[in-house]
């Protein structure tokens, strides 16, 4: 097996992070640094990544997480703050967060140590869609919804045209659903921002067909094998 796919297996990164460790000097082969992301491994090498023996294809984990807002997508963080990996509390395996969610953005966050699912989920060409509930400030009017179905420049980058709803109208806000395929940083908030509307709250409540439902902030489940089909068969 390939180096970095087996990393990979092992449910440390994605592939493509992988080759970084590799080319950053992270990683040795039987106590030798190893800069080839193509050596193949054999029966009986001992591969280290960071100073840390490990072992390829491990048990693969499939979770599902409703992040709640004030917590970092990443498994640790040098600066000491809450992040996501404080609130799975009984899986062994080393898991990963798949793309990410930001600090003051909640909702369905997917974590996995399958480095090669991960890695095809990111990857821009799969268009894999977004569903958003967006509460924006005041009324948003039928051109300004036209306008995100239709994309919208956010500095330098125009987005793909969107699905768009109206969920709810409220006296001084409104909440939208928003259906995006791309991942751009904060790119709801810049899109609504674009319009003239800034975001309040944002939840993010479904990722493909895999949906956040009822499942409690800061709670997470373990993705059915129906779920997990679908988003191998992405």
């Amino acid at each position: 097996m390939r180096l970095n796919k087996y990393i990979a297996s092992a449910g440390i990164c994605s592939r493509r992070k992988a080759d970084e460790l590799i080319a950053n000097g992270n990683v040795r082969i039987n106590g030798a640094l190893m800069r080839t992301p193509g050596y193949i491994v054999e029966e009986g090498d001992k591969v280290s990544v960071n100073g840390k023996v490990i072992e390829g294809e491990t048990r693969k984990v499939y979770i599902a997480l409703n992040k709640p807002t004030g917590y970092i997508t990443s498994m640790k963080d040098e600066h000491d703050r809450l992040t996501v990996a404080d609130l799975i509390t009984d899986i062994p395996e080393r898991i990963f967060p798949v793309g990410r969610l930001d600090y003051n953005t909640s909702g369905l966050l997917l974590l996995t140590n399958d480095g090669d699912l991960a890695q095809k989920l990111a990857h821009p060409g799969h268009e894999v869609t977004k569903t958003y509930l967006a509460t924006v400030e005041g009324v948003i009017s039928d051109a300004r919804l036209n306008r995100l179905r239709k994309g919208v420049d956010i500095g330098g980058f125009v987005t793909s045209p969107a699905r768009v709803r109206v969920a709810k109208q409220m006296p001084r806000s409104t909440v939208v659903e928003i259906t995006i395929h791309e991942g751009k940083n904060r790119q709801v908030r810049k899109m609504f921002a674009a319009v003239g509307n800034n975001v309040q709250k944002l939840e993010r409540v479904s990722i493909g067909d895999i949906r956040l439902g009822r499942l409690l902030q800061g709670h997470y489940r373990k993705l059915t094998r129906q779920e997990i089909d679908y988003l191998k068969s992405l």
